[in-house]
């Protein structure tokens, strides 16, 4: 709207300080306040339309004296109403320009009027002069109050995000040191059959098997070694049958110990069929050689099992360590553009032994969602908290599902759980600081409170909630395009074309 037409839209009227008086902001003033109001403010009649937008520098406090007006803030990429009102000294508009430029001074929403709708209205300096001159004490008392909140707020916010991180920790070095035991238990496994093969090699060298014989041999051992890596699954019961049966053919061909033998053939893959051919690969050789022949075998079946749960165990670390960093975002920009699933994923992995073996995930994502632009690292603190109430409503069994999906210009992520709801009593409380359901050590310490002010304060987007006995979803709503993104959108431009 350009200034000609602002201008057209309002039109200025005497000042009255008699009217002044009749609201209530101003009704315990003296004559001369009254006057010094008139002086230095104005009176203007405002034609439908809006009068500010949320964000824009806010550089006017308004006094509603006759009309109607709508304030709205920005959530979820949509514009909600917040009041309606045609109360007599409704006032909206620059009311924090007594701090300064202590904080950023915006509109923390916008002003609408519905008709023709008559203001009192000050410059925001103006108002922050009155009352710093008038109300030196309360602008001291409101200032404390202010900052006081914020800096406890930033303080509480602090030791929560610590004690979540010394939860997460601690699940995460539980979780690596499985797979970190696993494989040093592997690897001192394997020293040992690799020694028993080497005594092996000695009873090849004193020349017990004939050049043929041998060749057959190590041509086994190559197909054992290629067959556990494709070796198929059994269920429990396939699996016992299987080692009965191989535990039976080795024990009538003279194996003292093939019982403890059948397993490690039967995880490869083996049955007896197989080592019928081993068998008669080494007719008429003496009995101690077709031992030593088996357990050479069974040491290469073991090794090549071995160095599998080696390989896993890694593997398994590594995902966690890759998980660690894409959860916290190290050595990431605070602001960037991301797949929002990785995001989620990667807070499962952190969370999986809060999670335990009790809960089914289930994910129903949106793969044509577009990248979003957020604070990844402040999100991933979302993600752990809505996920860690859940699991904590079914008492480790029930169904966890996460699920995604595009909406109008935001992407929204839902995270439902089949626990017994939250109560009606508390369903108001949730988002407020400090409340909390659960007992004194429990959850991760990060409140619904910090979630609430990640979602909505730092990513414009909203969070609500939706619940009844067997089913609680948390939606939170995120835009799509933000100014951040814009700036790094000019950046990625400006270095492919340097």
């Amino acid at each position: 709207m350009t200034s000609e037409q602002t201008a057209e839209r309002r039109s200025r009227l005497v000042c009255d300080p008699a009217e002044l008086r009749t609201l209530f902001l101003f009704e315990k003033l003296t004559d001369e306040q009254l006057d010094w109001l008139c002086a230095d403010g104005r009176i203007e009649t405002i034609e439908p339309g809006p009068v500010f937008r949320e964000g824009a520098p806010a550089t006017c406090f308004y006094v509603l004296m006759d009309g109607e007006v709508v304030l709205t803030k920005q959530s979820g990429g949509a514009e909600i109403e917040l009041v309606r009102t045609e109360h007599h000294g409704a006032y909206a508009g620059a009311w924090m320009a007594y701090i300064g430029d202590k904080v950023e001074q915006k509109y923390n929403g916008s002003m609408y009027v519905t008709r023709p709708s008559r203001f009192f209205v000050l410059d925001a300096n103006v108002f922050a002069r009155m009352m710093h001159e008038w109300f030196p004490m309360a602008v001291h008392l409101l200032e404390g109050v202010f900052f006081g909140n914020r800096n406890t707020n930033a303080r509480i916010g602090e030791r929560e995000r610590l004690l979540a991180l010394g939860s997460l920790s601690a699940g995460l070095t539980h979780e690596l040191n499985n797979p970190a035991a696993a494989a040093v238990r592997a690897t001192a496994g394997l020293r040992e059959r690799v020694a028993g093969m080497r005594h092996k090699l000695a009873m090849m060298a004193d020349g017990k098997f004939d050049p043929e014989s041998l060749g057959a041999l190590v041509r086994l051992q190559e197909e054992a070694a290629a067959q556990v890596a494709k070796a198929p699954e059994f269920t429990p019961m396939e699996a016992a049958d299987r080692e009965d049966a191989l535990g039976e053919w080795l024990e009538d061909h003279g194996i003292g110990d093939g019982w403890n033998l059948a397993p490690n053939f039967v995880q490869a893959g083996f049955d007896a069929d197989w080592l019928e051919r081993v068998a008669a690969t080494l007719e008429g050789a003496p009995e101690k050689v077709f031992q030593g022949a088996i357990r050479w075998l069974n040491y290469t079946i073991e090794t090549e099992l071995m160095m599998n749960e080696i390989a896993d165990s890694t593997t398994r670390i590594s995902a966690l360590v890759d998980a660690a960093k894409q959860y916290s975002q190290m050595d990431r920009a605070p602001f960037q553009v991301v797949d929002i699933h990785e995001l989620l994923d990667s807070t499962l992995v952190m969370l999986s032994r809060k999670i335990g073996d009790g809960v089914r995930v289930v994910k129903e994502y949106d793969r044509t969602l577009p990248p979003v632009p957020c604070y990844a690292a402040e999100l991933n603190q979302v993600w752990t908290n809505l996920i860690d109430n859940a699991v904590y409503a079914m008492n480790g069994n029930g169904t966890l599902t996460l699920r995604t999906r595009r909406e109008n210009e935001c992407a929204v992520v839902e995270i439902g759980d089949t626990g017994p709801g939250i109560p009606p009593e508390a369903r108001n409380r949730i988002f407020e600081p400090f409340y909390t359901t659960k007992p004194m050590g429990e959850g991760t310490g990060l409140g619904l409170d910090i979630s609430f002010r990640i979602v909505v304060n730092k990513h414009n987007g909203d969070i609500r909630v939706d619940s009844e006995p067997g089913d609680t979803t948390f939606t939170v709503w995120l835009p799509l395009h933000r100014p951040e993104q814009n700036q790094i959108d000019t950046e990625s431009n400006a270095e492919g074309q340097s």
